[in-house]
């Protein structure tokens, strides 16, 4: 008889068997779109592996292209991948359905990709072409990469070094994060200290945005909002990509009045959902009726979120570190701590060494919220932030699309 443990490598290795033989049909195509010539004016981006939408860092290297390009200074055409075409997007960006010949065709004809995420399996790139990565958390407390240790999958592993391959240039927003991403993204290559695009959105125009999210929710201006976004769960963790669903043990009435209790006003909780979890969902089950709980998970930019918000709730999110940056108080609720761990491996930090007040059950975070201190709150994160030697200025997608045209101008002139 077969261990169970012999089963089980057993079927991994038939299943990246099967994803490395997917992977060479795939290439081929790849292969075949080379009959085409390269556009340097071409630029292909995509976020969460095509299931995101118009979001991320990508978006903001994308307006400030848009930008360029109606003040007559670039003439770029920028291609956006996506797996719901249905997506709403500026009409300047041509929207493509991800599939594999139109995916080919395009990341094959195009000067420049950018992406937020792990580009597709079996992928080829040219001479002449750059592929730069945002990538999609900046400071992370999950582990992600080599950092997982025996956690991380065979599978997980080749793609991400496949990936890595392709990569020219890696975006980076800190000193931290220059030496993370060697073993993260299990990469080699050029880091380049640009700060992170989707990051620029807190820095200027806060105001504007501030009003126009309470505009768009048909809330008062002067309502408060908490935004909660739990993160991302499943994965590359199994054999097959799945996402946990499981319904949140958040007590969110508590929350609203702890909230109103502490710092005043009237509250409203936004639960916004990982992008390759609402996906997959319409709603996330709460359990809970309540007129101050808005569910804004189809919503393709968290940094909208973040700038229109007035606090930020999460479990392991690296966005709580860019809610910081932003000025807002951040409470970390981890109900599933032992689980998480040791599901996907140790975290990047110390939890309780964080600046955030954390808590595991519903009545600790009450009390954190209700004793919070907000000088206190503040020098811990602005040592922090010294510590992990941030660069945030607001200026990234400026930077970004500088050297993109710098690029693309270099390889123009090798034709």
């Amino acid at each position: 008889m077969m261990r169970q443990d012999q089963k089980e490598d057993l079927s991994e290795k038939i299943y990246i068997a099967k994803r490395k033989a997917k992977a060479c049909i795939h290439a081929l195509a790849y292969c075949a779109c080379r009959i085409f010539p390269i556009d340097q004016d071409k630029i292909v981006m995509w976020t969460f592996e095509g299931t995101g939408g118009y979001g991320c860092s990508p978006k903001y290297v994308a307006e400030e292209i848009l930008k360029r390009n109606r003040e007559g200074k670039t003439n770029y055409r920028i291609v956006w991948l996506l797996n719901d075409i249905g997506k709403e997007f500026p009409e300047d960006i041509k929207k493509v359905k991800n599939t594999l010949w139109k995916r080919a065709y395009h990341l094959s004809t195009a000067g420049t990709w950018v992406s937020n995420t792990r580009t597709f399996y079996g992928t080829k790139k040219r001479r002449g072409q750059s592929y730069i990565q945002t990538w999609h958390a900046t400071i992370c407390i999950k582990p992600i990469g080599k950092y997982r240790k025996d956690r991380l999958p065979k599978m997980a592993y080749l793609v991400s070094k496949y990936d890595s391959g392709l990569i020219d240039y890696v975006l980076s927003g800190s000193t931290w994060c220059d030496h993370m991403y060697r073993k993260g993204l299990i990469y080699r290559g050029k880091i380049i200290k640009t700060g992170t695009p989707r990051c620029d959105i807190l820095f200027k125009d806060k105001e504007e945005r501030y009003k126009q999210i309470r505009k768009e929710y048909n809330l008062p201006k002067e309502t408060k909002i908490m935004l909660y976004a739990p993160t991302f769960r499943g994965g590359s963790q199994n054999k097959t990509r799945t996402v946990n669903t499981e319904e949140t043990t958040v007590d969110f009435r508590r929350l609203i009045k702890a909230l109103e209790n502490r710092f005043g006003g009237t509250w409203y909780v936004f639960l916004r959902l990982h992008p390759q979890l609402s996906v997959k969902m319409e709603k996330m089950v709460t359990g809970q009726l309540t007129e101050r709980l808005i569910d804004v998970s189809q919503r393709p930019d968290m940094n909208e979120l973040i700038a229109g918000a007035d606090g930020f709730l999460t479990d392991y999110s690296s966005a709580i570190f860019e809610a910081a940056m932003a000025g807002q108080p951040g409470f970390i609720y981890a109900d599933d701590l032992e689980e998480y761990v040791e599901d996907r491996g140790d975290l990047m930090f110390d939890m309780y060494k964080l600046p955030f007040p954390v808590a595991l059950n519903n009545d600790r975070l009450m009390e954190n919220i209700e004793k919070f201190d907000e000088d206190v709150y503040r020098m811990k994160i602005e040592r922090f932030m010294k510590k992990v030697g941030v660069c945030e200025d607001g200026k990234a997608s400026e930077r970004v699309v500088d050297i993109i045209q710098y690029i693309s101008k270099k390889e123009r002139e090798t034709l």
